[in-house]
């Protein structure tokens, strides 16, 4: 017989295949988060740069997709290249790993005072640095392969237009931009958090992460890969790339590092974290746990 004074929580429910309701997935995104900002210093940087490298590893497939792609429709093209880009959450979800955006959804523990804003702050800003450097060496990797003149260069023209249209955003443009995008990610993790399978979870993840790539959002790990690699390619790629690429260097004026850092970076990790934490994280905490 069931003691009456038992928690509802820790009675045993039958086994069962259906997806977690959100109450339940609310729940299990604060255990989660404890776990996540609890883990030692090694294995956070190591998974955190493992995340930013498999982020990368979708940006280098979305490169692909969209190089020759000027035959198809515009939003055609965008959404191919939202589906293989979703090859890097479905990586991080499924391979394991700490991705900076996604853990804007820690938030919904921190909300409910189950760790302290310093191991908060501690947790992002290791798993940002870890993050860039996984996207960081993975461009560096890319471009000493010299993927950037596969197809008569055209992937690399197509890498260095993705890079100079990132850094040509404006401010307020580029965080508004980082705010949608999070959103999406981070509904992408919430949706996980439903999955019983594998199969579950890359299903959860492709329309959301399909939807932010083809509407032209701005996700500050993904930009760690596509502008280095675009600045790689500008400063080091030799004369005959940009022949064979009918390419002009000068057009490329706008690609510096410096705009890398203030007029992308910046403000997309801004919007990126605003999207997270208020637009889901937050509004997930008032709804389901903040009764508790």
């Amino acid at each position: 017989m069931t003691n009456d004074k038992q928690p509802v929580e820790q009675i045993s429910q039958p086994f069962s295949i259906d997806a977690l309701l959100p109450k339940d997935m609310a729940r299990k995104v604060e255990e989660i988060g404890i776990k996540k900002v609890n883990l030692d210093f090694l294995s956070m940087s190591a998974l955190s740069v493992l995340a930013g490298a498999f982020i990368a590893l979708g940006a280098v497939f979305a490169t692909v997709a969209l190089t020759g792609s000027a035959a198809l429709p515009w939003g055609v093209s965008r959404i191919i290249a939202g589906v293989v880009f979703s090859l890097g959450l479905i990586l991080v979800v499924i391979g394991g790993a700490e991705l900076f955006t996604g853990n804007n959804l820690v938030v919904m523990a921190w909300s409910d005072h189950r760790f302290s804003t310093a191991k908060l702050l501690r947790s992002w800003v290791i798993v940002y640095i870890g993050n860039f450097i996984g996207a960081f060496s993975t461009a560096l990797f890319v471009f000493l392969g010299r993927q950037y003149t596969f197809a008569g260069g055209s992937v690399g023209a197509t890498a260095l237009n993705i890079g100079l249209a990132k850094v040509n955003l404006d401010f307020i443009q580029a965080i508004m931009l980082g705010i949608l995008c999070n959103a999406l990610v981070c509904l992408a993790v919430w949706l996980c958090y439903s999955a019983r399978s594998t199969i579950d979870k890359i299903a959860a993840i492709i329309f959301p992460i399909s939807a932010f790539v083809a509407a032209g959002f701005e996700h500050c790990i993904a930009n760690m890969y596509f502008i280095p690699t675009a600045l790689f390619i500008k400063s080091w790629a030799p004369d005959a790339f940009w022949s064979a690429a009918n390419l002009n260097p000068a057009n490329y004026a706008n690609l510096t590092w410096a705009s890398f850092f203030i007029n992308n970076l910046l403000p997309v990790t801004i919007g990126n974290i605003i999207g997270g934490v208020w637009l889901v994280g937050n509004v997930y905490w008032v709804v389901y746990l903040r009764k508790r």
